[in-house]
């Protein structure tokens, strides 16, 4: 097992300021570019992101550190950011999100420790009985699949323009 608290955090902690120096600035043509229907842009992805922050992640790590297997997490709407935007810029969500994460960095420092059992386990509505680790583990990757995401859906509004560089770009290519 490669799970380390302290390494799980050293991504968490840089992904708003990851975001905010990609995103910040751009013209809407960027921000609001997606990769077709029912898929999202880099807007609603922070958007997302912001949501996981409020009704995903932590609570659900207190729920295992407080209440163990007792009871099922609430279920977690992963699209309920495609609704609640409107009239908002992608300073406006970055700055929110880089204080929400900011705050439940804080607040995971202060609930586990390194010598937390990180086998302690919850209850997912859909995984069933799943680890503390497992729930850190996957917030982390979490992360880096929707910076991902981001960098594709911003590379794919140039992938007509590249000509036959686009042989060599994978990233055209997902």
């Amino acid at each position: 097992m490669n799970f380390q608290l302290e390494e799980a955090i050293e991504i968490l902690e840089r992904t708003p300021q990851t975001l905010s120096q990609l995103l910040t600035g751009l013209s809407s043509e960027w921000i609001n570019r997606n990769e077709g229907e029912n898929t999202w842009s880099a807007f609603d992805v922070v958007g997302h992101l912001i949501e996981g922050e409020k009704n995903n992640w932590l609570p659900r790590i207190k729920m295992i550190v407080t209440k163990g297997a007792t009871d099922t997490f609430p279920p977690f709407d992963r699209f309920s950011q495609l609704n609640q935007n409107d009239g908002k810029t992608m300073e406006q969500l970055l700055n929110e999100f880089a204080d929400i994460r900011r705050a439940n960095l804080e607040i995971l420092r202060q609930i586990i420790n390194p010598k937390t059992n990180f086998d302690q386990t919850g209850v997912h509505p859909e995984f069933g009985i799943v680890k503390l680790r497992e729930q850190i583990s996957t917030w982390v990757a979490h992360d880096l699949t929707h910076i991902s995401q981001i960098a594709r859906v911003l590379a794919k509004r140039y992938q007509d323009d590249v000509g036959p560089w686009r042989a060599y770009l994978r990233i055209l290519a997902d």
